[in-house]
């Protein structure tokens, strides 16, 4: 029979594991795919102008305008996987970085408020913190009904507390949880890196959600 630490230590594996997985496909979506597509982008641009038919320049240049738009659904999905910003500058970067795409995908404003000076985090709890602030974005968008939300980050000596709340259309919590993986994702997840999630919501008046890290 398992213990409870060796569970904890399979979880954390297994999450670990599906991260580097995750970077690397988002790696090769920006720097391989998203290159080679745009090699040939600049191709047909430069073929376009080779060309003297009117009718087959036209065609050269819809399909210019084609790979431009692949090209740049390729890096918003890069960027939706892993931010490369949550590697090199941070939390709260990547998170300005995520909300940019999220508002120009499903048209909710995030308000974001910072208090306190960002500190050193380790990547994985970088990376926790950054899926379970995704995961109840997300769910905002799917479930919510509403076109406004908020995210608050306030720095204090020894924790990180974070924020996230919406004045949708709530939901009932302890059902959810019978129901839906992704909440009790979001709370193993924090877990598994000795911090807290706790989900607040009424029917008909939004949702909260408390998250906390211990800083060491």
């Amino acid at each position: 029979m398992e213990t409870q630490p060796a569970k904890k230590n399979i979880s954390s594996y297994i999450i670990q594991s599906q991260e580097d997985e995750i970077k690397r496909i988002a790696l090769e979506l920006h720097e391989g795919v998203g290159q080679t597509l745009y090699s040939l982008f600049t191709g047909m641009q430069f073929i376009q102008t080779a060309v003297d038919q009117p009718e087959m320049k036209d065609y050269i240049r819809d399909m210019a305008q084609m790979m431009e738009k692949t090209i740049q659904e390729i890096r918003l999905l890069a960027v939706e996987l892993h931010p490369p910003a949550l590697g090199t500058l941070g939390l709260l970067p990547a998170l300005k970085s995520y909300l940019k795409l999220y508002t120009s995908t499903y048209g909710i404003i995030v308000d974001l408020e910072n208090e306190g000076k960002e500190v050193q985090i380790r990547e994985r709890e970088r990376i926790t913190l950054f899926r379970v602030c995704q995961e109840a974005l997300a769910n905002i968008a799917r479930y919510a009904d509403t076109m406004s939300a908020g995210i608050s980050l306030r720095w204090e000596p020894g924790q990180l507390s974070i924020m996230i709340k919406d004045k949708g259309k709530g939901f009932d919590v302890d059902a959810a949880m019978k129901s839906s993986a992704g909440i009790a994702a979001m709370m193993e997840r924090m877990l598994l890196i000795n911090g807290k999630c706790v989900i607040s919501s009424k029917i008909g008046e939004g949702t909260s959600i408390d998250i906390t890290l211990p800083l060491y």
